[in-house]
């Protein structure tokens, strides 16, 4: 009986899942604050293992809960004050979704983050 050729597996892309699950799981922090948690933790984690494009998200993804955070204790800190506090809240929601929204497209495209070390949204900035 003669051996057929094995097939070599196909290349390995990598893993965009992670990265794609971080996004929404911070789109639903605001609703479940745990979910950013679990968020940061799978960005830690898998942003060693990520070739360089998908480590700009991870880079992006871990930013956005540490700024996040301080913002989120920005806004419990306004919120007894009404009108500063609406504000502060609405602004933070905004912000998250932003830049959430504009990685999550980046993603879908394959595209870096051109500056993933930002408190902005992570386009690139015209010189």
């Amino acid at each position: 009986m003669s051996e057929t050729p094995q097939n070599p597996p196909p290349p390995r892309r990598p893993g965009i899942i992670a990265p794609y699950t971080v996004y929404i799981l911070y789109i639903l922090s605001p609703f479940v604050v745990l979910t950013a948690i679990v968020g940061v933790i799978i960005a830690y984690t898998g942003r060693r293992s990520a070739p360089a494009w998908l480590s700009t998200h991870y880079r992006f993804q871990i930013g956005t809960f540490w700024i996040g955070l301080l913002l989120f204790a920005v806004m419990l800190l306004a919120l007894p004050f009404r009108g500063v506090g609406s504000l502060v809240a609405l602004a933070f929601i905004a912000w998250l979704l932003i830049r959430c929204g504009y990685g999550l497209r980046r993603l879908g495209r394959r595209e870096p983050i051109p500056v993933p070390d930002t408190w902005g949204f992570g386009w690139q900035r015209n010189r």
